[in-house]
Parts: structure tokens; sequence; C-alpha cells
């Protein structure tokens, strides 16, 4: 139970990630009247992403030390560490990125390296969450979680 409950988080983290950043933020952008509209919609959706992140985040850390007395497999091991470097990114893009952004963009700031940094780090949070839900699917797949 405890393991498909670490893969139902992964795979909503994950997916979340997957949806926000490759389907609904370029739609945005595509639709909308103008980039500044699409800009601070995006910015609200990365918010409550973020957010959604941080709590899969922190439920995936809680079921995967309940399961340590059972000794995780390697591969769950090793998802503790990406959930960990998953969770960190979205921390450092929601308050250390973001704001630079929404800075830039009033002052005429560098947002080019901003935005691209945001998008760098969003993407490998998404590698982070996609790994985490490969090595406890394959774990469990196993029988070793």
């Amino acid at each position: 139970m405890k393991s498909r409950l670490s893969i139902v988080l992964a795979a909503l983290w994950w997916g979340s990630l997957t949806g926000l950043g490759f389907v609904v933020v370029p739609m945005l952008f595509a639709h909308l009247p103008s980039p500044a509209m699409a800009g601070t919609m995006a910015a609200k959706l990365f918010t409550a992403q973020t957010w959604l992140s941080i709590a899969c985040s922190f439920l995936l850390l809680l079921v995967l030390n309940k399961n340590r007395a059972q000794a995780l497999s390697p591969l769950a091991q090793a998802a503790i560490k990406y959930v960990v470097a998953g969770l960190l990114l979205a921390v450092l893009v929601e308050f250390g990125v973001a704001p630079n952004i929404v800075t830039a963009r009033a002052s005429g700031g560098d947002l080019r390296f901003w935005h691209g940094l945001g998008t760098a780090m969003h993407i490998a949070q998404w590698l982070a969450a996609g790994w985490t839900l490969w090595c406890l699917s394959r774990s469990t797949n196993a029988g070793e979680a």
C-alpha cells in the first residue's frame, strides 16, 4: 500500500509539472491577447505548482521514511535523493528566481536571463520528478520496495 501511495504521489508531481510546463503555459502564450497577460497567469500557475511540488515531495519523503523499516531497495533509496533535489529546485524557483523575474519585468532588468534560469530549473525539477517516478515504479515492479 505504501509503495503504491509513493508511486501515485510521484506520478501526480511529475504529471502536474508536465501538464503545466509543456501544455498549459505554452497555450497561455499562444491564446491570450498579450504576453504580459499570459506571463501574469503563468506566474500564478507556477506558484500553485510549487506548492503542489512541495506537498508531493514532503509526502513522498514521509512515505519513504516509513518504509525505511522494511529496508528500501537501492532504487527507492536513489529516489529519495531526487525527491530532495526536486524539492530544493521548486523552492529556489519560487523564492529565488520568480521574484527576480518580476523585478526584471518591472525595471527592464535581465528578464531573459532569469526566465531562462527558471525554465532550466523547471526542467531539472521535471527530470527529478520523472526519475523519482521511474525508480519507485521499478522497485515496486521488482517487489523490492
